[in-house]
């Protein structure tokens, strides 16, 4: 996949402004993640353990890369988290690679929240 760097640095700098914006300081890619993760479990904030943190990240992280078919949603637990199944590899060359890839997904992400949390 390729991306336009100057574009997508532009967008992911919008969006970490209007975070701020938001939550009143600048969130970094952990804090965006931990976000989503919590977006999606859907239980609202709440007090979560260091387990839970990475859990809620690796949510978020699943349910990025699911818009391109790499993760699929298979269900929740009895508790009410999310699972996903890695469905295709996910083809990072390098780390600067994978960190593109991931904010071009993450934007894309809440470009589209309003779509995806329709019924």
């Amino acid at each position: 996949m390729i991306y336009d760097s100057d574009n997508l640095e532009h967008n992911w700098t919008q969006l970490r402004a209007n975070m701020m914006k938001r939550f009143g300081k600048k969130p970094d890619m952990n804090a965006i993640l931990f976000l989503i993760g919590i977006q999606e479990l859907g239980m609202g904030i709440r007090e979560f353990t260091k387990e839970e943190k990475q859990d809620l990240m690796h949510i978020a992280t699943c349910r990025v890369f699911a818009e391109s078919g790499y993760y699929e949603f298979t269900g929740r637990d009895e508790e009410g988290w999310p699972h996903f199944k890695a469905v295709k590899s996910l083809p990072f060359a390098n780390l600067k690679e994978q960190e593109k890839m991931l904010k071009w997904h993450v934007i894309e992400y809440f470009n589209h929240a309003d779509e995806i949390r329709k019924p």
